[in-house]
Parts: C-alpha cells; structure tokens; sequence
C-alpha cells in the first residue's frame, strides 16, 4: 500500500499478488498480471476485476476467451513478446532464446490475428528481455531494439496501442567492483524511444517495471548470533537466519559463482575478525557469507544483510525444516 502511492501502477505475478495489489487505492486499469502458468481462477480473478493480462501463449489467450465468455466480462489483455534479442549483461535473461516467458516475436502476428476473432480487448504490448543490469550501453541497445519491435509488431495489430510495458533491467549494485547505474546516461536514449513511439503510436502510455530499483537498496535483513565457534583454523557465527528467510544473500537464487552481499555487524567493535555467517539450517549451502572481515562477533549480536530489499523473504523457503518464519517491519 505504501508503494502504490508511489508508483504508477502495479505489476503481479500471482493471484496472491493480485489480491494484495487489489487492496490498494491502484486502479483496476494500472494492474497487470504477468508470468507462466496461470491458473483458472487466477484468470478469472483478474477479468472480473478488470485489470490487464500479460498474455504468455496462444493457448492462455483461448483460455482467457472462454472464461471472459462464461462470466459475461470482457477480459483486458496485452501481448508479452519473447524477442529475439537479449538483455546483454543481465543477471537474469528473459529474451532472446527458447523461454516459458511470452510469445516469440515471430508468433505474435498470428496470435493478434486470434485476438481480433475473440471478443477481447487488447491494450498493447509487454516486453521484458532481461533484469538487474548495471551496463548502461546494454540497456540503451536493448530499448532500442524493442522499440523497433514494437513498431513492427504493431503494423499488425487492428487496435490502437494504448500502452508500450519496456519491462525493466535496472539493477543495483550487489558486490564489489559493482557501481550504479548512471541514470544520465541513459536519459537522452530513453527521451528519443519515448518520443519515437508516441510518434509512431498515436501517444501510448509508456511503462517501466523498476521493482528491484526502487526497493533493492530499501531493505535490510538482520539476524541474530546464536554461536560463535571455530573449526580447522575457520570461524562461523552460527545464526538464527539463513537461506530460508533470505535465499539470494545464500547464493542459490541465480548466482553462478557465489558472491557475498554486503553484511556488516549492527554494533561494531574496534576488533575485528575474518569470519563465515551461516545459519541454522542442515545444510552447507546455508551460508549467508563465506570469510569475510567482520567486527567480532558474540552470541546476542545482531548481523545485517544489506541491499535486502528485493528477492528476500517471499523467494525463500519458509518452511525449510520448519524454522520460524522472519518478520518485516516497515520503518
């Protein structure tokens, strides 16, 4: 609720997330539903309370058809396109290759031909090809890029595009050697394909989905020591938290080559110690940071994870072991 009155709109990935996003004051007309995979009566959810389906097969715009018929409502919906072209440098591609996200570019004059034979109302189009980059030139080619698919897919389309989703990509900086990304530099390029595509498109809304930008940096997840011990030469503070409240920190949400987040101790001593956080889980991969120097630790001590803000207790596994769940606190 306090993002939404921040932002635009909303984007969710779940019928769960469209209930949260249903109680905010947003607009129906400002939520849209993307991701794989979409259940029946998340459809039906979505068309009864009139907000936009990013599309992601064929087989999903049938399915939608049917069900707007059956409940008498007439379901939004835009097109999410699998592009040929990738996001270089992404941390996680979505374009340019094989993919259960969105229908491949070359696909999408066929399924608009669908569309115009089914009483649905089609708003426009979604294209997300990769997330949490810091290499501005990649961003800057890879909206180029979509612009001119966009532009090209319209040409087949039988409605006026009302809205252009340029997805995301913005990312934040994890690990060393990593720096923010110079929203001057990409200003001039972002100015020239907003121009282009309200000249070529009659003035559609333009949208950015800047999830991990805006909140990436916001969050920070803390846990407490429970032991300090030491074995063959290594030293380990053992936690109360670990993988199952924050999987990314851990390594295992995407990282090929594990890297530690930025941890710091919440009250620091003048001493200070080269040590592993890891939590309490029966597991080597609960590992929220491998020797790294810290102040001393002791038992009752408090360890915050930094950059927490995204990807962290609703991507990890709760229930692992049956560990109490962490808590989130709005300050």
């Amino acid at each position: 609720a306090y993002m939404a009155n921040l932002v635009d709109g909303l984007d969710v990935a779940s019928g769960g997330e469209l209930s949260v996003a249903l109680t905010t004051n947003t607009s129906p007309r400002d939520i849209s539903f993307a991701g794989p995979g979409k259940q029946e009566w998340e459809l039906e959810a979505a068309i009864n309370a009139g907000i936009t389906v990013n599309v992601e097969s064929i087989s999903e715009v049938q399915r939608l058809a049917k069900i707007a018929e059956t409940t008498g409502n007439r379901a939004n919906i835009a097109v999410r396109v699998n592009p040929s072209f990738e996001l270089k440098t992404a941390g996680m591609k979505m374009g340019g290759r094989p993919s259960p996200f969105g229908i491949d570019a070359e696909q999408v004059p066929t399924v608009l031909d669908n569309i115009k034979s089914l009483d649905l109302n089609f708003r426009g189009f979604h294209i997300f090809s990769g997330s949490q980059n810091l290499r501005e030139q990649a961003i800057i080619e890879a909206l180029q890029k979509t612009v001119d698919l966009v532009i090209e897919l319209s040409a087949t389309a039988d409605h006026a595009i009302e809205f252009v989703n340029l997805g995301g990509g913005l990312g934040i900086p994890y690990f060393p050697a990593e720096k923010p990304i110079d929203l001057r530099e990409l200003g001039d390029s972002f100015e020239t394909a907003v121009n282009r595509l309200e000249s070529e498109l009659s003035k559609p809304e333009i949208i950015m989905e800047l999830g991990r930008y805006l909140v990436g940096e916001a969050g920070i997840y803390v846990c407490r020591v429970i032991d300090v011990k030491e074995s063959r030469g290594k030293v380990f503070a053992i936690c109360d938290g670990g993988l199952h409240h924050h999987l990314a920190a851990s390594g295992n949400f995407g990282q090929v080559i594990r890297k530690n987040y930025p941890v710091c101790a919440v009250k620091r001593k003048e001493k200070c110690q080269e040590i592993s956080i890891v939590g309490p889980l029966c597991t080597p991969l609960d590992l929220l940071a491998n020797q790294i120097n810290l102040s001393q630790l002791i038992p009752g001590d408090l360890v915050a994870v930094l950059q927490s803000g995204a990807y962290g207790k609703s991507a990890s596994p709760a229930r692992f072991l049956s560990h109490p769940e962490c808590l989130e606190v709005l300050i």
